[in-house]
């Protein structure tokens, strides 16, 4: 009799887990510094009809190869052009399953091809942190490894150094950004092979600034939301690197160059603000 309830419970919990799969789909999609994971990620969500989570998990760093910061920059960018889009919870606290049709799509830097499929390919500290958000991917994608992924910018590197750093609160300089920017990605701190940043500037615009050697040129996206010209605006704002033989001292001391004192910034924006256009008072 045990038994038989046993086996009633074990189809019970089949049937639910099936149920719960075809509410949520769960894809990691993992590859390289500047494959293109974000750019995929964003596509994805974008062509989901229900309710959408992203995440970014942190992945192994093999011996000579820095994992770039999750500075919250794929996140801030995403969340500016899906403004549904609904953060991860905290570690330790269970994902909304109940929502129907549910996509979460989770990114894993990655910079050796997984040996197997689904979450066994990948390494005891994604497995954990998967575990502690109690989610069971659906699918697992690998740039370089999965043909429904372009390949073009995946790139094998046998050694990679990371930098980064906040620029919270800061403005930009517009031509001194421009500047800093082609000086960055052309060698002046050393062999630069991926560069991503998110920038604010006087006129409270912000931009998504994207950049891998493999490609042709620099990305320069504007946000969609703008913050009104007036102080220091609040939102996320960092510069990540990756390369090789970097120099963060030089690269910190042109960005001290380049941004905005509070004189200048206000005088700025003062004048931003006296030629918007102004609304006529009601009677």
């Amino acid at each position: 009799m045990a038994r038989g309830l046993a086996h009633c419970h074990t189809e019970n919990h089949s049937q639910q887990r099936g149920e719960d799969s075809l509410k949520q789909q769960v894809c990691l999609v993992s590859g390289p510094p500047g494959c293109g994971k974000t750019a995929w990620a964003l596509q994805k969500l974008q062509s989901h009809q229900g309710a959408c989570t992203y995440l970014r998990l942190a992945g192994d760093s093999p011996e000579g190869l820095e994992q770039g910061c999750d500075s919250g920059i794929d996140q801030a960018w995403l969340q500016d052009q899906i403004p549904s889009l609904q953060s991860a919870n905290p570690m330790g606290q269970r994902q909304d399953n109940d929502a129907d049709q549910q996509l979460t799509v989770i990114e894993v830097q990655q910079f050796r091809r997984p040996e197997h499929k689904g979450i066994d390919g990948y390494g005891a500290q994604v497995q954990a942190q998967l575990e502690s958000l109690q989610l069971q991917p659906t699918q697992t994608l690998h740039f370089g490894r999965d043909p429904e992924l372009p390949s073009q910018d995946t790139l094998d590197f046998s050694r990679l150094e990371a930098w980064h750093h906040s620029l919270a609160g800061c403005v930009w300089d517009p031509d001194s950004l421009s500047s800093f920017w082609f000086e960055l990605v052309n060698g002046a701190y050393g062999d630069v092979y991926r560069a991503k940043a998110l920038m604010n500037l006087p006129d409270g615009r912000s931009f998504f600034c994207n950049w891998m050697v493999s490609q042709q040129g620099s990305q320069f996206l504007p946000l969609n939301s703008t913050a009104a010209p007036n102080g220091r605006p609040s939102r996320t704002s960092e510069l990540v690197v990756q390369g090789k033989a970097l120099n963060p001292a030089g690269i910190q001391s042109t960005i001290n160059d380049c941004l905005l004192s509070d004189e200048v910034l206000e005088m700025q924006q003062q004048q931003l603000r006296s030629q918007q256009p102004t609304t006529p008072q009601q009677a």
